[in-house]
């Protein structure tokens, strides 16, 4: 392999992140904690780099939630990440069906190594990573990984000759499993003097990071709801429990992000700044009604109005295929009187009822509608609440009057405190709010969460 690396990282680290990656040197266990855009993962992947070049292991690992998120802030790390440092000695390809970067060059001495990329988010993502012993681990974003992958990546490191395990993670719940069985308990052993390899163990602020411009950092933090979990875990840097409202901004001032149509004029203005519309359905089970909404989306993904919702009247708990079908049809059919000429692009159901959105499909090209119709995506509950919450902090988000049902499951949302005393952040789902309703609502845009909220690049 030619070697063709000709530039060099301009790193600049603080003090502080220094004296972590020295630390990295002499101890198995590394573990970068902090806000956001603190440097953490940079740390990680430059000791775990300098690590690559000596080790004599062959094959290592390096995970993420999903195996973009690890190619994403392990690989590219916005030009600081493995493919750069090792940059005219690598490649990327495949090894046994898994996507992994070689190295290969002066730096390694002219020996190969093999970074394994890989998800651990579900819980069946310890499959993909079975078959190999690894030397190193490198993880981002450690506490959205599956116990059972921190298990496994544990188990396949067992043969390793310079065994080191490098994670980063943003705060998390305080009795989360990653500090109870992981985390906070290796420092426990480590103060007794009983786990063997050496614990290094660093919190970060954003503040931590000398390379962010305080605009850029005011500009970060304006993405925040100052109420939110996430600004205390994510900015303050705190690990702290989701209690409460969950969207209390939306529910102190709902007419804030209301809207309503004061003429034909601002109607119109209205209409000709939206790029389409995607429907949201999500299906009556168990004491809950078939919900529907319907979302606008703003020209380049710079807001979300909803527009409209409907609840199926009827007794809970009891789905007529015919009848979801009516209602429907109906649903969409006065959603293009009120709004002649914006496309009703998409819908996406709850991917739990195929033989529901079969139906819904057949019937709406019977009455002449080119709707295209997939499954919910089913992100996490919580990224999508994030990303809401983000939306309505950032003014892009709008609700409109006619959304009463909308209104009141954002308004009484709440966190389930028996969840966050076991160290999980769930919705409270005990009927005391509309849940469904928000999960109707969710479907319809979070197929394009990534176009609503990019995110923020890895900076050091």
């Amino acid at each position: 392999m030619a070697n063709k690396k000709r530039k060099t990282i301009k790193y600049n680290f603080g003090d502080k992140h220094k004296a972590y990656i020295r630390c990295c040197v002499d101890n198995t266990f590394n573990i970068a904690e902090g806000a956001v855009r603190a440097g953490k993962t940079i740390d990680n992947v430059y000791a775990f780099a300098h690590e690559l070049k000596t080790t004599p292991d062959k094959i290592h690992l390096a995970t993420g939630s999903t195996i973009a998120n690890a190619k994403l802030n392990i690989g590219d790390a916005n030009g600081y990440g493995l493919e750069y440092i090792f940059r005219g000695q690598c490649r990327w390809g495949k090894y046994k069906d898994n996507e992994c970067l070689y190295i290969k060059g002066p730096d390694t001495d002219g020996k190969s190594k093999i970074v394994i990329f890989a998800g651990a988010a579900k819980a069946n993502s310890y499959a993909k990573i079975r078959g190999n012993s690894y030397g190193m681990w490198i993880a981002t974003e450690i506490n959205l990984h599956h116990d059972s992958s921190i298990k496994e990546a544990f188990n396949r490191q067992l043969a390793a000759q310079r065994r080191k395990i490098f994670w980063d993670l943003n705060p998390d719940n305080p009795n989360a499993p990653i500090y109870t069985e992981y985390i906070d308990k290796y420092k426990m052993l480590a103060e007794e003097g009983t786990l063997l390899g050496g614990y290094n163990y660093e919190h970060f602020s954003i503040f931590d990071n000398i390379n962010i411009p305080e605009s850029r950092r005011l500009e970060i933090i304006s993405q925040y709801d100052p109420n939110s979990i996430w600004y205390h875990r994510d900015i303050e840097g705190q690990r702290c429990i989701s209690e409460g409202l969950i969207y209390r901004q939306f529910a102190d001032n709902p007419d804030k992000y209301s809207l309503r149509f004061e003429s034909t004029d601002q109607k119109e203005q209205f209409c000709r700044d939206i790029e389409f519309i995607s429907l949201g359905v999500d299906f009556g089970g168990n004491r809950s009604l078939t919900t529907f909404v319907a979302t606008a989306f703003h020209r380049r993904f710079t807001k979300i109005t909803a527009l409209k919702d409907h609840n199926i009247p009827g007794r809970k708990g009891e789905i007529d295929s015919d009848k979801v079908n009516g209602e429907f049809i109906g649903f969409v059919q006065r959603l293009m009187l009120e709004y002649p000429g914006i496309p009703i692009k998409y819908c996406f159901a709850d991917s739990e009822a195929q033989y529901l959105i079969n139906g819904l499909h057949k019937a709406s090209r019977k009455a002449g509608l080119v709707i295209q119709f997939g499954d919910s995506a089913k992100n996490a509950i919580t990224q999508r609440i994030y990303c809401g919450n983000t939306l309505l902090n950032t003014g892009r988000l709008q609700i409109h009057e006619d959304c009463r049902i909308l209104r009141g499951g954002l308004i009484y949302a709440t966190w389930d405190p028996v969840a966050a005393a076991d160290g999980r952040d769930e919705r409270l789902d005990n009927f005391s709010s509309d849940i469904d309703i928000l999960d109707a609502w969710e479907y319809s845009w979070e197929r394009f969460m990534k176009q609503l909220l990019p995110k923020w690049e890895v900076t050091n």
